[in-house]
C-alpha cells in the first residue's frame, strides 16, 4: 500500500439564493441549477482518481455535491458535523451597508475583533475541528484518496492553518471558489503538498456571497 493519502476538501456548488442572504446554517438552501452542474463538474474531475472514503457537511447544499460523487464511486456519504458552515451572527440577514445589516447600530458590537472574528466562530476553533475531520479522513482512505464536502469559510481556514499562515484575513482574498478543491497531501501522517484546482471554473454567472 502506498504511503501517500491525499484529502480533497470540495467546496460546495452555487446556492439557490435569490435574496442574497448570507444563509450560513439555515435548512433549506439548495443548489442552483449551475451548482448542480458545478457539482457534476467536480465529479468528472475527480473520474480517475482513487478516491475510496466520501465525507460530507449536514448542510443540503454540501449533501447536494456530494451526490454525484457517491455515485461516481459508489461510495456512502458520511455525515460529520465538523464540517458544517461557520457559524455567524449575520446569518439569515442581508450583509453590507446600505439597506444590509451594518447600517444597524445593534450590530456594530459583532465587528470590534477581526481577528477572533468578533461576529462569528472563532478562527482558532474552526482550524481544530477541521484539522480533525481530516485526520478522520485520512485514516479513512489511507493510502488512497478521501473528499469532504464543506464550505468556504472553513475550507480557507483549514488551508491557512495548513500552509502555517495568519488565521485572520479579508473575505475578498480567499482563493476557494464555488465546487473549488482544495487538496492535501500526506506521506504518512505528514503533510507534504497543499494544491488547489477549479473543476467548475466558468460555470458561475455572479458571485457568491462570502463565506457561503
Amino acid at each position: 500500500m502506498s504511503d501517500t493519502t491525499i484529502v480533497h476538501l470540495l467546496r460546495h456548488g452555487e446556492v439557490h439564493n435569490p435574496g442574497g442572504i448570507l444563509y450560513g446554517r439555515l435548512p433549506g438552501y439548495r443548489l442552483s441549477e449551475d451548482g448542480v452542474l458545478m457539482a457534476k463538474a467536480a465529479a468528472k474531475w475527480f473520474a480517475d482518481r482513487d478516491v475510496t472514503a466520501l465525507f460530507s457537511s449536514p448542510m443540503q447544499r454540501a449533501l447536494e455535491t456530494a451526490a454525484p460523487l457517491a455515485e461516481a464511486f459508489d461510495l456512502p456519504v458520511t455525515v460529520d458535523d465538523r464540517l458544517i458552515e461557520a457559524g455567524n451572527h449575520f446569518e439569515g440577514l442581508t450583509f453590507g451597508a446600505g439597506a444590509g445589516s451594518l447600517r444597524r447600530p445593534e450590530h456594530w458590537r459583532h465587528l470590534v475583533n477581526p481577528f477572533k472574528p468578533s461576529w462569528g466562530e472563532p478562527y482558532k476553533g474552526l482550524a481544530a475541528r477541521m484539522r480533525a475531520v481530516v485526520i478522520r479522513a485520512r485514516e479513512a482512505a489511507r493510502g488512497h484518496e478521501a473528499v469532504c464536502v464543506s464550505h468556504q469559510l472553513p475550507v480557507w481556514i483549514l488551508r491557512l492553518h495548513a500552509e502555517r499562515r495568519r488565521l485572520w484575513h479579508h473575505p475578498n482574498r480567499r482563493e476557494c471558489a464555488l465546487a473549488s478543491v482544495t487538496s492535501l497531501a500526506f506521506d504518512g501522517n505528514r503533510l507534504v503538498e497543499v494544491s488547489y484546482s477549479e473543476p467548475a471554473a466558468g460555470i458561475a454567472k455572479g458571485p457568491s456571497v462570502a463565506g457561503a
